[in-house]
């Protein structure tokens, strides 16, 4: 299961009620935040999810309503006790952003990897960064990658995937037809090839149907393009933003290379997604549910997000 959280859905400047931009995923335990602006610590602290378990901090872009946060973040995770390295994933320009909120903060009792500027095809491998960080995920049954798009910002900007890969289940009748010793089945079920008595033992053989993961997609700071369609296809929750909720404003957001309801929703309609999740409100719009129409005229499963909002994502049965 995946649990995730608005921590704040704002942007520009933090407003009463409404933080800025920031969204924490919960993983069997363990956790990844994408973006820090102001205010993501008091919205943890509300939560009480913990800091000591962030492994990886994603950046989509080094714009201050995303990153001010981060500093007073870093030191709080030390204070929690935090030895372990951590990820820093950004743009074209996060090391040297780093670099400058480190004199802030330059004694931390952990290190700090920035991987910047990663390709499209780029992978991260959740599962063997908590292995760096000895705490391994039982590769029995899932690990998560987290891939990253490139977007149409005023700087440089990256939208994030994450894909939870489910392994197919254990199919004792296969084992069995193909004459599989169950002193192998295990190891052949976490997906390693065996050797017994002369023979290599490969986990196809023990192994029944593929079974679909969880895909979530987090795209912010943007206008609309063509590359993002196929980026979130298919995916069971599509975080998107929403800065302006009415097309009057259109013109708004091509200048600032925001987008708005109706383009979000178009994305989410022509990438096939489960659910959208609206984020990332102008400081000018008090209250997003009022457009919401504008959206749901086109794809019909949108959800206006708000601070601290809650949601859970499951396997299919």
């Amino acid at each position: 299961m995946l649990d995730i959280a608005l921590l704040g859905c704002g942007g520009g400047m933090p407003i009463p009620e409404r933080f800025l931009s920031a969204l924490l995923i919960n993983y069997r335990g363990r956790k990844i935040l994408v973006d820090c602006g102001e205010g993501t610590q008091v919205s943890m602290r509300m939560l009480g999810w913990g800091f000591k378990s962030i492994d990886i901090i994603c950046i989509t872009h080094n714009h201050g309503d995303h990153i001010v946060g981060l500093p007073g973040l870093l030191a709080t995770i030390g204070n929690s006790g935090r030895t372990e390295p951590l990820i820093i994933v950004g743009p074209e320009g996060t090391n040297d952003v780093m670099d400058g909120l480190k004199v802030i903060v330059p004694y931390l009792p952990y290190s700090i990897k920035v991987i910047e500027n990663p390709k499209d095809e780029m992978k991260i491998n959740f599962q063997e960064v908590l292995k760096l960080n000895e705490n391994p995920l039982d590769k029995k049954e899932i690990s998560m990658v987290i891939s990253t798009v490139d977007l149409d910002h005023s700087s440089p900007c990256l939208g994030y995937g994450f894909y939870i890969n489910r392994r197919p289940k254990f199919d004792v009748d296969k084992a069995i037809t193909n004459q599989v010793p169950k002193l192998l089945w295990n190891v052949l079920q976490k997906g390693e090839n065996a050797d017994y008595k002369g023979k290599t033992y490969e986990p196809y053989m023990v192994l029944g149907r593929e079974r679909k993961g969880i895909k979530l997609s987090y795209i912010t700071d943007t206008r609309p393009k063509d590359a993002i369609i196929e980026f979130i296809k298919n995916s069971d929750l599509f975080i998107c933003e929403g800065t302006y909720g009415e097309e009057k404003d259109l013109d708004k957001a091509i200048k600032n290379k925001h987008m708005t309801f109706k383009e979000a929703a178009q994305l989410a309609y022509e990438g096939k997604v489960k659910e959208l999740l609206l984020t990332h409100f102008s400081p000018a719009m008090a209250e997003p549910q009022i457009y919401i129409d504008n959206a749901k005229k086109i794809f019909k499963n949108t959800v206006i997000g708000y601070d601290r909002f809650i949601k859970s994502l499951d396997f299919e049965k």
